[in-house]
C-alpha cells in the first residue's frame, strides 16, 4: 500500500505522530501497520472522551505502548524484562494507583502497564494526589481500553474488581487483588487503598525473579 492511499487520519497532528512512530518502530512494523494501529487507538479513546483537547497527544502515547506490547508478543516468552498488566473496570482508580507504584519501585526490573474493561473519561479526583504524597510521579496518567496485544505481551495479569470480563490468555500468572474502589471515595478513603496497594505490591516484587 502506497502512502497516497493510506486512510486519512482525523488530524495532521495525528499524521505526524504516525511518522514518528514508524520511524521509531522502522525495520520492525510497516508505517501501514503503524497507522492502522493510531488510526484505531484514537477511536478506542475518543468513545470515552469527554474532552479531545489532547487527545492527538495520548492516542500517539498510547499507540506506543501497544507497539512496544506488539513488539513483546512477536519476540515470544521471555524476551525482554518481565510485563505485569494491571486490569479494572474503569482503568481510573485502582490500576492506575497500582501501575504507578509498582514502575516507582521497580525500575529496571519490570515493564508496566494498566487498562480497563471499560475505560472511564479521566483518572479519578485524589489519585495524583495521594501518589504524589507518596513521591510517586503521577503526571500523564489516562484511561486506556484493554486492547489484546496488551493481554498477549503480559507475563503477569493482575485484575481488580473487573470481573468476568477480564480475559484469560493461557501461559500468563493471574492474580485477583482484592481492594476498595476509590470511585467517589474521600481522600483519606483513596489514602487507605493507595496502601494496601502498596502491601500487595511489596507481596509481588518478593516473587519476582531476581
Amino acid at each position: 500500500m502506497s502512502a497516497s492511499s493510506l486512510p486519512l487520519l482525523p488530524d495532521q497532528r495525528l499524521a505526524a505522530g504516525a511518522a514518528r512512530l514508524a520511524t521509531r518502530h522502522a525495520g520492525r512494523f510497516s508505517a501501514e501497520t503503524v497507522q492502522a494501529l493510531l488510526t484505531d487507538s484514537y477511536n478506542l479513546l475518543a468513545a470515552a472522551a469527554q474532552v479531545r483537547r489532547h487527545l492527538v497527544v495520548v492516542a500517539e502515547r498510547f499507540t506506543a505502548e501497544r507497539l512496544v506490547a506488539l513488539a513483546r508478543v512477536q519476540g515470544g516468552p521471555g524476551s525482554g524484562l518481565p510485563r505485569v498488566l494491571f486490569v479494572c473496570s474503569h482503568n481510573a482508580g485502582r490500576s492506575q494507583l497500582a501501575a504507578a507504584l509498582l514502575a516507582h519501585r521497580a525500575v529496571g526490573q519490570v515493564t508496566v502497564s494498566s487498562a480497563g474493561t471499560h475505560p472511564a473519561a479521566e483518572v479519578e479526583p485524589f489519585i495524583a494526589q495521594v501518589l504524589t504524597e507518596a513521591g510517586v510521579d503521577a503526571s500523564g496518567a489516562f484511561p486506556k481500553p484493554l486492547t489484546d496485544e496488551v493481554v498477549r505481551a503480559a507475563d503477569i495479569v493482575i485484575t481488580m474488581g473487573c470481573g468476568d470480563a477480564c480475559p484469560v490468555v493461557p501461559g500468563r500468572r493471574y492474580l485477583d487483588w482484592r481492594v476498595a474502589d476509590p470511585d467517589g471515595a474521600p481522600l483519606a478513603a483513596v489514602r487507605d487503598i493507595r496502601d494496601a496497594i502498596a502491601a500487595h505490591i511489596t507481596e509481588l516484587l518478593s516473587s519476582l525473579p531476581a
